[in-house]
């Protein structure tokens, strides 16, 4: 299943991505349901603290697609404008 991010400024990985949410830059949140519950939960957490409704991409090797990598990735965040 192909999808678009949408487009401008992102970040990808956890790290970066909680610190984005975190930070109140995130304009909306990707998270793939094949990823680690280790990953998936901290993430899911901090974008219900935020009132962020995450959106669900299959895969993690989609969602890197999506990011224009060539490895996958359990979250990624376009940053608002």
């Amino acid at each position: 299943m192909d999808f678009k991010i949408r487009a401008g400024a992102r970040v990808v990985g956890l790290k970066q991505s909680l610190r984005a949410i975190r930070d109140g830059l995130a304009a909306e949140v990707y998270l793939a349901d094949d990823a680690q519950q280790s990953v998936r939960t901290p993430v899911l957490n901090l974008c219900a603290e935020k009132g962020i409704e995450p959106v669900h991409v299959p895969t993690m090797a989609s969602l890197g697609k999506a990011c224009g990598i060539s490895v996958g990735a359990s979250v990624a965040v376009s940053l608002k404008n």
